[in-house]
């Protein structure tokens, strides 16, 4: 029978269970997939502690993965068994040897991609393409800030970023992370802890500041990031590896000069298929021509996800980690 992680309360990497999973058939408009590579993602850890509430308990954990699609239920014309694929987003569950998924939330993985690339590759493809290409289009010649520049995203945002002929600047919280960054696009890597990096930021800009900060870090980096702006800048916070982001009166904005501020998510920049496969086909173009690398420098057995999880919040994995069924 095959496997999956599920959690039938919330709390820390220990509620994590290996536990048995009914094989079921595809209903119309589904496919069932034997997954091959699961990825892993910081959204994963809010799930599973209740930061982020879950519909109901017990629960499946993940959000991303890559597999072979092993059979179609009616009304699926797109795609057929044998069809490799990969997806990001709802349901939650992708922690699993074998699932159910709407055909719709499904595309298929060009050859030039490998099944844990595209697992490694969705979430976050998706998420910096969101960011770059959409929330605020970077433009050849601008200066903007990415925190957390080693990370999933951030090693994915700077490549990109450089691609477009941006200068980036991002904080690290390590030496090694620093370079880790540097060697992906990031221009100027500042450790966040070590030095002050909203000076830091000022003085790479001339005292101007940046036209948009992408935030995935939360409490400990907002306020310096509204000071990292200038007039009339976008503020993009979209994690909270930190902690949440403390109520803010609005008038602040005002006083850091008429800024913006957004709060996206993926579920909102990928709602209809068109969406997906236009973000989707826009990330494979990139990958495919070598403008962005994905590096998956972490494997985890699918089972020890709890060693994965612990890993993951102490800040010890850098840029992309895979989950093998």
């Amino acid at each position: 029978m095959p496997k999956a992680i599920r959690i039938h309360e919330t709390g820390g990497p220990e509620v994590l269970r290996w536990e048995d999973s009914p094989e079921c058939e595809p209903q119309a408009g589904e496919v069932r997939l034997r997954q091959t590579a699961v990825g892993l993602n910081f959204i994963d850890t809010y799930h599973r502690s209740g930061l982020y509430p879950l519909e109901s308990l017990p629960s499946g954990v993940g959000m991303e993965g890559a597999g072979v699609v092993e059979a179609v239920g009616l009304e699926v014309s797109h795609l057929q068994a044998g069809d490799r694929v990969a997806y990001a987003g709802g349901p939650i569950g992708s922690y699993a040897e074998t699932r159910i998924m709407p055909a719709d939330r499904l595309v298929q993985l060009p050859k030039e991609i490998d099944d844990q690339q595209g697992a490694a590759l969705m979430l976050k493809g998706l998420t910096t393409h969101y960011l770059l290409r959409l929330c605020y289009p970077v433009k050849q010649g601008e200066t903007i800030l990415i925190h957390a520049a080693a990370g999933g995203v951030g090693l994915l945002a700077c490549q990109w970023a450089k691609h477009l002929g941006a200068t980036v600047i991002g904080t690290v919280g390590t030496a090694a992370k620093a370079e880790l960054a540097a060697a992906h696009g990031c221009d100027h890597p500042i450790l966040y802890q070590d030095e002050n990096w909203v000076k830091r930021v000022r003085e790479l800009t001339a005292g101007e500041g940046v036209p948009v900060v992408y935030d995935s870090v939360g409490r400990d980096t907002f306020e310096g990031s509204l000071d990292c702006l200038k007039p009339r800048g976008l503020m993009v916070t979209f994690g909270q590896s930190s902690g949440s982001v403390p109520p803010l009166a609005v008038h602040e904005l005002t006083a850091h000069g008429s800024l913006f501020l957004t709060r996206p998510t993926l579920a909102t920049y990928t709602a209809t298929r068109e969406d997906l496969i236009a973000n989707a086909e826009e990330l494979f173009d990139v990958v495919s021509k070598g403008a962005v690398k994905i590096e998956i420098n972490q494997t985890y057995p699918l089972q020890e996800a709890a060693q994965a999880h612990r890993d993951l919040e102490a800040r010890k994995t850098t840029g992309a980690t895979v989950l093998l069924p």
